[in-house]
């Protein structure tokens, strides 16, 4: 019998501007942004999110859905996510999270 484990999903980006103040939320944000790049090209390329997935917890995700991860935030067509470009879909992702019908989404893991 396998065990299900519950987990919830919560949008924290509201909570984090009120505490840090958006000075300090964006410098978060452009850290994270360093984290997950590719330092020879300054940009998130599809290898380095691939290498860096687990930074993420999504390492079981497949090559299609990192692919589609950096088509939604690529706004030039350049196929990799610049600063501005990853900070634009982290809260661009953060409001349609809070503009969505649940404040939270759970899901089931087997």
């Amino acid at each position: 019998m396998a065990e299900e484990d519950d987990f919830m999903f919560e949008d924290y980006f509201p909570s984090m501007v009120t505490s840090m103040g958006v000075d300090r939320f964006i410098a978060e944000l452009c850290y994270g942004f360093c984290l997950l790049m590719d330092h020879a090209k300054g940009l998130i390329t599809f290898e380095s999110l691939k290498r860096n997935t687990f930074l993420l917890g999504v390492q079981d995700l497949g090559d299609d859905e990192l692919f589609c991860m950096l088509k939604q935030g690529d706004l030039d067509g350049d196929g990799a996510l610049n600063q501005k470009e990853f900070c634009v879909l982290m809260c661009t992702l953060s409001l349609n999270f809070m503009n969505g019908s649940k404040r939270g989404v759970s899901a089931n893991k087997e």
